[in-house]
C-alpha cells in the first residue's frame, strides 16, 4: 500500500482546521467516525482529493480501511497518519492545536517538541 498520491500542500493547517472543528462539534475523542470527519472536512473546505489525509489522522484504522474499500482505493493508514503527525512536530512552535493532543491515538513520535502541552 501507499499513501494517497494527492497530498495537501499544508497538512499542518488542514489538521488544525479539521481537528479544531471536530473538537468543537463532537468533543475530544480517541477516534472520530467517518461521518464526523466527512462533516468536518466539508465545513472546513477540505476537498475530496485531500480528505483522505484527515481520515488517516482522525479515524480508526478499521474505519479508514472500510472507507477506502467502499471507494475502491488502497492507501496506507499508518504511513499517512505518521506523515500527518510529523507535520505538526515542528520544534519551538506552540501554535498548533488549541487543545492537548495526548488523547488522540497517534504513532510513536517524540512529543517532547510539544512542550506547550504541559502548560
Amino acid at each position: 500500500m501507499r499513501a494517497c498520491a494527492m497530498q495537501p500542500a499544508d497538512r499542518r493547517a488542514q489538521l488544525k482546521r479539521v481537528g479544531n472543528d471536530l473538537v468543537q462539534h463532537y468533543g475530544k475523542r480517541k477516534f472520530y467516525s467517518i461521518q464526523q470527519v466527512q462533516n468536518a472536512n466539508k465545513r472546513q473546505g477540505v476537498t475530496f482529493d485531500f480528505a483522505c489525509w484527515s481520515h488517516a489522522f482522525f479515524n480508526s484504522h478499521a474505519d479508514f480501511d472500510r472507507l477506502h474499500a467502499q471507494v475502491g482505493e488502497a492507501c496506507d493508514y499508518s504511513a499517512m497518519k505518521r506523515e500527518m503527525a510529523e507535520s505538526v512536530s515542528t520544534p519551538g512552535d506552540s501554535a498548533f492545536f488549541d487543545f492537548d493532543l495526548s488523547w488522540l491515538e497517534l504513532p510513536d513520535i517524540d512529543w517532547s517538541v510539544f512542550d506547550f502541552l504541559d502548560s
